[in-house]
């Protein structure tokens, strides 16, 4: 079946009318080809600041128990790994029945030849503590 020369001018008029023609389909795949390539640009840029410009962690730490003294003092026990030659500062916290804070001590740990090093400090209380933990260490 052949189409006639007038229905195909027709549908050209209408394409042409409504926005259908080839240069406008190159448009749109531009149009798309940039907003995908924009989208993974930006993507990659984010997995790259968000895993492999941020450093690794330099310490760790873990509460490794306490020690009730008495109604004015609880031992904190907990272990710091660090490079060696590392200074470290730690808070290290103690708490009442209520999960309020009722002792607070920040030590500095000077650096060492050691990176794993086991501590128990003692933190003064302003009533009966039930327990004691480390709060967070950082390097100043």
């Amino acid at each position: 079946m052949a189409r006639d020369a007038g229905a195909e001018n027709n549908s050209d008029l209408l394409s042409s009318r409504y926005g259908h023609t080839a240069r406008s389909g190159r448009q749109q795949r531009l149009w798309a080809i940039t907003g995908v390539t924009g989208v993974a640009i930006v993507l990659i840029a984010w997995l790259w600041w968000a895993g492999l410009a941020q450093p690794t962690a330099q310490f760790e730490t873990r509460d490794l128990g306490y020690e009730l003294i008495s109604n004015q003092e609880v031992i904190v026990k907990f272990e710091v790994s660090a490079p060696p030659g590392t200074q470290v500062n730690c808070a290290v916290q103690a708490l009442n029945a209520s999960y309020g804070i009722v002792g607070w001590q920040v030590l500095e740990i000077p650096a060492s030849d050691q990176r794993t090093r086991v501590f128990n400090q003692p933190v003064r209380t302003s009533e009966q503590a039930v327990t004691g933990l480390l709060y967070q260490c950082w390097v100043p």
